[in-house]
């Protein structure tokens, strides 16, 4: 039995940027980091803040404030990069900070609106209605573009040889 999710319920990681919350389906998370050194790449978008090396695995880190357009503002001890798998591989994402895990009767969450304001409605899977209030679902599946997949894979490849010609 999946235990992320049980008849019709949802279970959210909820984390938080620019002092909003936000929430996330658990069944791609893989685990919660505190943050650790990130070590930037060049030629790819803003976006990508570099990449990490976990447990031998290189794996890009994106910043969500940066893909939503938000301003840096000072790091503190309660940021996180949250993996997740896309298509076969991990990837990063740092937010300001990761709160709980809750879990949310499926008749709570509703699809993404149409026409929904603001620039990165493709990012988002649907609105949970949690204690009176709305919970933006974000679908961590759409972070980056096939584009940007391709950009970093390529440049991913080049620290990946970079590394093992490191420990040669």
């Amino acid at each position: 039995m999946d235990d992320s999710v049980s008849s019709g319920e949802t279970q959210l990681i909820l984390l938080t940027l620019d002092k909003e919350e936000f929430a996330c389906n658990i069944k791609v998370v893989r685990e919660v980091l505190k943050m650790v050194k990130v070590t930037p790449l060049p030629r790819l978008p803003d976006f990508v803040e570099g990449v990490i090396n976990l447990r031998g695995e290189v794996i890009p880190v994106i910043d969500l404030r940066s893909r939503f357009g938000l301003q840096e503002v000072e790091r503190t001890a309660d940021r996180r990069i949250i993996n997740f798998e896309v298509d076969g591989r991990m990837v990063g994402l740092t937010v300001d900070s990761v709160s709980k895990v809750i879990r949310l009767p499926d008749k709570n969450i509703q699809d993404s609106p149409e026409k929904m304001a603001g620039a990165h409605t493709d990012l988002i899977s649907g609105v949970g209605k949690v204690n009176g209030r709305l919970l933006i679902i974000l679908d961590l599946k759409r972070i980056l573009s096939a584009e940007e997949q391709a950009a970093f894979d390529c440049a991913a490849k080049t620290v990946r040889q970079d590394v093992q010609n490191a420990e040669n």
